[in-house]
């Protein structure tokens, strides 16, 4: 399968064969790779190199290393983790400000939501109005249900990234979402009143989707973003006029926010 690597940086190139091979399908989700010592004999090359090219392939996410009888380096499915980890430290070192991530996720979740209106499903649809019926619920049950609440509005926002029929913004919006409340988490917003709103938003935004009106979704979506982000500064800097200094984002699970 593999070819004689050349001599200079010897790890990177059998990284870039094994990489193809991911890549182009030849090695698939699950698949073992041969052993270090057959490895060495394809590439022709030492120990050392091999060891280094598959702590660079498993820091990629391309593969695992298992332990045991049955262990070995193996191919990984593809999933969000790298992404979302990568996105997780730029949010917690704060190097994306409230207004970046506003304005990506104004453009880009617009956008999403006109593809949605273009391409969802039946099953789709359905689904999104049962996550709807789900976060209403919570709405009776009030603050109470906050959680529960979030919970379904995050699914919301990523049933329609799935919807939307590209893989790539499917990806892109189940990171953000899976990060973006590490930010929010110092200002809260836990009222009825906010909840009644968010829910007509998400309301909105389905109904436009099954009606098939791209630019009413694209519409929707983007005020809905907008409208958060505004409520957001409101509180950031209401916290940092209180305090006397700007409030960081802290690495914890324990509160989460419907946007």
């Amino acid at each position: 399968m593999f070819r004689r690597t050349p001599r200079h940086r010897l790890y990177e190139d059998v990284v870039r064969q094994i990489e193809t091979a991911i890549l182009d399908g030849r090695l698939r989700a699950g698949d073992r790779l041969p052993p270090q010592r057959e490895l060495m004999a394809q590439f022709q090359t030492s120990r050392a190199s091999v060891r280094e090219a598959l702590r660079v392939l498993e820091q990629k996410g391309l593969i695992e290393i298992r332990l045991g009888a049955n262990g070995g380096a193996f191919v990984r499915d593809v999933d969000l983790a790298p992404a979302s980890e990568s996105l997780a430290l730029l949010i917690r070192r704060q190097e994306v400000s409230l207004e970046e991530l506003a304005e990506f996720r104004a453009q880009v979740e617009g956008e999403v939501g006109a593809l949605a209106a273009l391409r969802a499903r039946e099953e789709d649809v359905r689904e999104l109005q049962a996550l709807l019926e789900q976060a209403e619920a919570c709405l009776h049950d009030g603050v109470t249900a906050w959680s529960d609440f979030c919970s379904a509005d995050h699914r919301i926002h990523t049933r329609i990234a799935e919807a939307c029929g590209n893989t790539l913004y499917a990806f892109v919006i189940h990171a953000v979402h899976d990060n973006i409340q590490r930010y929010y988490e110092r200002y809260p917003l836990q009222d009825v009143a906010h909840m009644a709103e968010n829910l007509r938003d998400l309301q909105a935004i389905v109904a436009a989707i099954a009606a098939r009106d791209q630019a009413e979704a694209r519409r929707l979506m983007r005020e809905h973003v907008q409208r958060f982000t505004q409520y957001m500064l409101h509180h950031q800097d209401a916290v940092s006029s209180a305090t006397g200094r700007k409030t960081l984002p802290e690495n914890s699970d324990t509160t989460k926010e419907s946007s």
